[in-house]
């Protein structure tokens, strides 16, 4: 038995006995002895950046689940920098999803979800989380911020912690289409966010304060522009794990100085590590970190990586800093999964190629509409580009719903074909 299923089955007693606040406790106390291990323990194959990224993705779930007072539930596409601005810290709803799934209890809270009424169609992530404050194991947060975009879910999620559980929310509807109205609509929702904020913290906005995060996110930006035209010769091993916890400087903390830090370190690390001589593969939506198969040809594989993806790339412009709030409303609306789909596909074929990319994967998460239904739209600009693209399907959390077998079978028929594709071109 390994040392995550071990310890969350401890956790599960707790929660099958009633005593949510041990199972709580257990939960923090777990984070804090993976932040040790990070800290001093860490894998050896692991670039210092990452090892980095892994400790402080740590010790932010940790210190936000241990402080709820100063802590605001959002989703990753919340304005994190107004957040930040006022002291706040945010922790994604989509976050504490994984972190419960490493705990293994992924399958418990779910179904707590279900008998407590929630739909069984919707997403795993969402499902798992409001498992988890049905059972009474999170804090009660000052408050919780969402977007409208990209999946449907958000809202009607963070509308049931309001009406179930008395977490005040606030939904910042972003439109379809960039424009000037609708971008002075989204500032309009901004300016009343900032009226709650000051009620609640009995702070005053600070627009300085709010500039220079906005500046440092800028330059964070820039040094993961810069490492990752760096990726394209270089190799530099990651995992699947670390596809995701790389969302925390993309999105939950981005303009913070921890962020900048870890950036600058990729940026530097990079070129220090041999050429790369293996295939790049870009990662569409979402990575089941836990899959077997993936976790054999993705994790510090000399031979197959994920170079770069969608997610953590989805909005790569530098912002107006000068007009703070103008430039987070335009950073929600120009987002490569906002509007229409030929805007993700343009981007992620773009990204393709100026990143040097051999091949495409999209996973389809289960209870995800946008992602099921857009990917064939996705692998037909594909197809044009020139770029082989294989679409998976299954469960990205719950492991109940992810089969090895025919994800094996498929991608390694996938990788067989790359690489025929490479002789082809070289013969």
């Amino acid at each position: 038995m390994d040392a995550a299923l071990f310890y969350g089955n401890i956790v599960r007693k707790q929660l099958t006995g009633k005593h949510p606040e041990k199972a709580a406790k257990l939960i923090q106390t777990g984070l804090r002895l993976e932040q040790f291990r990070c800290r001093h323990l860490a894998d050896k194959r692991m670039p210092k950046a990452y090892q980095y990224l892994n400790y402080e993705a740590i010790k932010v779930v940790a210190d936000r689940l241990e402080n709820p007072g100063k802590t605001v539930l959002t989703n990753i596409f919340a304005p994190t920098e107004l957040l930040q601005s006022f002291g706040l810290g945010g922790i994604s709803m989509e976050c504490l999803a994984s972190y419960l799934s490493g705990f293994r209890l992924e399958d418990y809270f779910i179904d707590a979800a279900e008998n407590a009424g929630i739909a069984p169609t919707l997403c795993s992530y969402h499902r798992n989380f409001l498992g988890a404050v049905e059972c009474g194991i999170l804090g009660k947060p000052i408050m919780a911020v969402t977007t409208s975009m990209v999946c449907d879910g958000n809202v009607n999620t963070f509308r049931a912690m309001h009406d179930r559980y008395g977490i005040d929310d606030f939904v910042l509807d972003i439109p379809y289409e960039w424009s000037e109205e609708s971008e002075n609509y989204v500032v309009a929702q901004l300016r009343q966010l900032i009226g709650i904020l000051e009620e609640k913290t009995g702070k005053r906005y600070d627009e300085d304060a709010l500039k220079k995060i906005i500046r440092r996110e800028n330059a964070s930006r820039e040094e993961f522009r810069q490492a990752m035209v760096r990726r394209k010769t270089h190799a530099y091993p990651n995992t699947l794990v670390l596809v995701l916890f790389m969302l925390f400087a993309t999105h939950m903390d981005i303009g913070s100085q921890w962020v900048w830090k870890f950036f600058h370190m990729m940026n530097e690390e990079i070129e220090t590590y041999p050429e790369d001589h293996g295939k790049k593969i870009f990662w569409i939506h979402l990575s089941p970190y836990w899959q077997p198969t993936l976790q054999k040809y993705l994790n510090f594989n000399p031979d197959y990586a994920i170079s770069c993806d969608d997610f953590n790339m989805d909005y790569m412009e530098e912002m107006d800093a000068d007009r703070p709030l103008h430039a987070i409303a335009r950073k929600a609306l120009l987002n490569i999964y906002n509007g229409g789909f030929t805007r993700k596909t343009d981007a992620c074929v773009r990204y393709v190629k100026e990143y040097g990319c051999d091949a495409a994967v999209e996973f389809c998460h289960w209870g995800c509409k946008q992602s099921s239904g857009g990917s064939q739209l996705m692998k037909e600009a594909m197809r044009k580009a020139g770029v082989p693209m294989l679409i998976l399907d299954g469960d990205a959390l719950d492991r109940r719903n992810s089969h090895d077998g025919q994800i094996r079978t498929r991608f390694e028929a996938f990788l067989e074909l790359i690489n025929q594709k490479e002789k082809e071109e070289n013969s």
